[in-house]
């Protein structure tokens, strides 16, 4: 089977507007997480990673955005970066465009009196929308299952390549913390009043963010850059145990992560560090760390990136994803920000320092609504 290389990629987040700045941020601890007091938003104060007034208004400085809703925005700056790092000639049908989210515009619902246009609302009307941006000649594709939609749509954009329907895959996601997705986590009472503190004995809940990543693939190596990473195998699963808590037991995360490191030809020992998703509710965190015993990855460093950027939603497989593959190529391994003591049943080695390491593979993984999990390993050529 034909190897799939990662030559571009891009981070547009509270924390930057390159995934090298946004890379630099998260080594040096830095945060996104801000107390807000939007009142739009939400009644009372609440903390999340949001673009501070300006920052995406300065982040498109030069590109001509007008017309677009913030969502729209965030994915457009995301492929223009990315897709300004190689020379794809994506008007030949050849290239995929993938776009990936939970919730897409559903900031319209709020911003206007009346019921928005149902076709502003559609997910594949504004896949198309931004497709037509960059004047992209492949239909595009919408990957919408709830948080694993970031990493799902990197596994699929990989099968499509590998099934030879196309040369070439630009796969960006975007999510945006409105008052509809806030009051959703609120009602669940799993929002907590604190910066997020994943796997921490103190862990209050979740803590929500905003931001969009793009990462572009191909089947060719002469594309490929030095120090190129490849998309290995991948693997889905569904706990089916409840619309909103994960599996009690990790089973089905478990599965995931083992046929990933299987279909991969690597075992737990050649893993560098899990990249968790950690998202720092009681049930999630317990349940990854059942999980990661299951797949015998109880020893390996793990981390959770939520404490940088908050939950993204359907953008947190690729954002996340993104921090893991510069990690691997600098072969360090990020702190989990706010972990302090270790508040699972299961001894988990999650990662408090940043660390420097040889290692040639990471396993991503990601789970959602719906019992939904995803595993997907990178590795270094």
């Amino acid at each position: 089977m034909s190897k799939v290389y990662v030559i571009a990629d891009n981070i547009v987040a509270p924390l930057g507007r390159t995934a090298a700045e946004n890379f630099a941020a998260v080594c040096q601890g830095k945060s996104g997480i801000q107390l807000q007091h939007s009142r739009l938003l939400s009644p009372a104060d609440f903390y999340a990673a949001i673009m501070a007034p300006g920052q995406l208004e300065a982040y498109s400085k030069g590109s001509n955005l007008e017309g677009y809703t913030k969502f729209e925005q965030l994915l457009i700056l995301s492929v223009q970066e990315a897709l300004g790092q190689t020379s794809l000639d994506i008007t030949n049908g050849r290239t995929a465009f993938i776009v990936s989210t939970t919730k897409g515009n559903i900031e319209l619902l709020e911003q206007q009196p009346a019921q928005p246009p149902l076709g502003e609302m559609e997910l594949f009307a504004t896949a198309k929308k931004v497709a037509a941006y960059f004047n992209f000649t492949a239909a595009p594709l919408v990957v919408s299952n709830a948080c694993i939609s970031g990493l799902l749509a990197i596994l699929t954009a990989k099968r499509l390549i590998t099934a030879g329907l196309y040369d070439h895959a630009v796969v960006t996601g975007a999510d945006v913390v409105t008052q509809f997705v806030l009051s959703g986590f609120q009602s669940f009472q799993a929002v907590s009043n604190e910066p997020c503190r994943p796997f921490d004995a103190a862990r209050k809940g979740v803590t929500l963010g905003e931001g969009a990543a793009t990462v572009i693939l191909t089947k060719q190596a002469s594309l490929a850059p030095a120090n190129a990473v490849v998309v290995n195998a991948g693997s889905v699963s569904n706990d089916a145990n409840h619309i909103s808590g994960p599996s009690r037991t990790g089973a089905e995360l478990g599965m995931a992560m083992r046929h990933a490191m299987l279909n991969s030809g690597l075992t737990p020992a050649d893993i560098g560090f899990v990249s968790a998703h950690g998202t720092a509710t009681l049930y999630n965190d317990e349940m990854e760390a059942k999980a990661l015993h299951l797949a015998g990855l109880q020893d390996r460093p793990v981390n959770s990136f939520k404490g940088y950027y908050g939950h993204t939603l359907g953008a947190a497989g690729l954002i996340e994803a993104i921090i893991g593959i510069h990690a691997l190529q600098q072969q360090t391994v990020i702190p989990t920000l706010g972990f302090e003591q270790l508040g699972v049943s299961m001894p988990v080695n999650v990662s408090s320092t940043l660390t420097r390491q040889p290692m040639q593979h990471y396993l991503k993984t990601v789970s959602g609504f719906g019992g939904c999990n995803a595993a997907m390993v990178f590795s270094k050529e």
